[in-house]
């Protein structure tokens, strides 16, 4: 296969594509992503078996348990998938919003219009959902995409391709809106960045490898996060339940997603009561604590801490705590420390609250919840194409309106400028 002249024919039938898909009407979309969601519940035991193919040839290639975690669907998540599809369709369309208007001097009326990106190519790992949340996400907002999965989750993402292309079809939408790569050849992922004239943005999801590659060698743009060292700090108004309700469901509920907790910061003044208790619950779980000197003298089981651990993602049962003296190091700890995606303070205090989600700089901000929320769908938006830790365009979970810009229009009556 030539690998440059295939991509090229994805490249102009998804540009194609994406004139058509800017003029769709709501309706069209919609009945689109109702009529994909039926077919993935329909096809619930095809889906089931082809993920079992690609989970059996990824446990005979020793993928690391994280990525088998992404991997694997389940009935629930299928029902989730069809869920997360309606709930797109549910969603008002954000494009022809026009919006801002003014009058200048002149007499003409200024305003704005949110309309399509285009092209979005989207480059992933293991999670065979995304290819039904960039689908949908993509269908609704106008645009084409084109979807390169890896090569690990390719009997589940070509079964979904054909899914999604029926739904298309029943619209009356052209299927080459929503286009698979094909071949597992990495060449491919190359010619996918680089093709600019056919392509107006890249989402790239999955490890840090694969983000920094596509950063570095893209020549589109791209909305990313390179990782998720997500922060949980018990402040010195926490009360002890809500933390270990939060910290609990932030670390445990699931090791291998950007949105778990990797870090926990608790107050000088309650650590000596609620350090221990708290490290009770995430050993119950398996969890391996990584401290500082304070947190080891605290907690008999906790291993010392490297700095290197502060600023690791470890998509594992691993945790790394620090004691600091209040809010002001806390703030600075993240700050310094964090992969901007999530943190999230603990507290009753409603002033230190405000000012955590002043100052903290990371994508999402939370107070008394868990960073497990930091999710497209629990944010409403159905589903995301990723999450952003960039502060141009789009930042934090990417929904419809992040796939999406404005541009300005003009309305006058025979005006013409002095």
């Amino acid at each position: 296969m030539n690998i440059q002249q295939y991509m090229q024919n994805i490249g102009i039938e998804a540009r194609k594509a994406s004139r058509l898909m800017a003029s769709a009407d709501t309706n069209q979309k919609n009945i689109a992503l109702s009529a994909i969601a039926t077919a993935i519940l329909r096809e619930k035991s095809a889906l089931l078996a082809a993920n079992q193919l690609d989970l059996e040839s990824a446990r005979a290639n020793g993928l690391e348990p994280a990525m088998l975690d992404r991997l694997t669907i389940t009935e629930k998540s299928i029902v989730s998938m069809a869920e997360g599809l309606n709930q797109i369709a549910s969603l008002a369309d954000p494009i022809g919003e026009m919006s801002n208007f003014k009058y200048r001097p002149s007499g003409i009326q200024i305003g704005q219009m949110r309309v399509p990106l285009g092209v979005i190519g989207i480059i992933y790992e293991a999670r065979p959902n995304v290819t039904v949340d960039a689908a949908g996400l993509c269908i609704k907002s106008g645009n084409a995409a084109i979807l390169r999965g890896g090569s690990e989750a390719i009997h589940c993402n070509q079964a979904l391709a054909k899914l999604v292309h029926e739904g298309l079809a029943a619209a009356g939408l052209p299927t080459t809106a929503v286009q698979i790569v094909e071949t597992t050849d990495r060449a491919a992922v190359g010619e996918l960045i680089t093709m600019k004239q056919y392509v107006d943005v890249i989402v790239p999801r999955g490890g840090k490898g694969l983000i920094e590659r596509i950063s570095n060698d893209a020549r589109i743009p791209v909305i990313k996060h390179l990782d998720g060292n997500c922060h949980v700090y018990v402040d010195d108004d926490a009360d002890l339940d809500k933390a270990m309700r939060i910290l609990e469901n932030s670390k445990t509920q699931r090791l291998g997603t950007c949105n778990t907790t990797e870090s926990l910061l608790i107050a000088r003044s309650v650590a000596k009561e609620m350090l221990p208790k708290l490290a009770a619950m995430l050993t119950s779980h398996g969890i391996e604590i990584r401290g500082c000197a304070e947190t080891c003298a605290l907690v008999s089981q906790a291993l010392p801490a490297t700095e290197e651990d502060y600023y690791t993602e470890y998509l594992a049962a691993i945790i790394s705590c620090k004691v600091v003296s209040g809010l002001d190091e806390a703030i600075a700890h993240i700050n310094q420390h964090s992969s901007q995606h999530t943190e999230a303070i603990v507290t009753e205090n409603y002033t230190k609250a405000r000012r955590f989600l002043r100052e903290v700089d990371s994508s999402s901000v939370m107070v008394n919840a868990s960073t497990r929320f930091a999710d497209g769908f629990e944010y409403g938006f159905g589903a995301e194409i990723g999450i952003s830790t960039d502060k141009l365009h789009a930042r934090g979970p990417v929904g419809l309106e992040g796939l999406t810009s404005l541009k300005y229009i003009v309305l006058g009556d025979g005006h013409v400028r002095a």
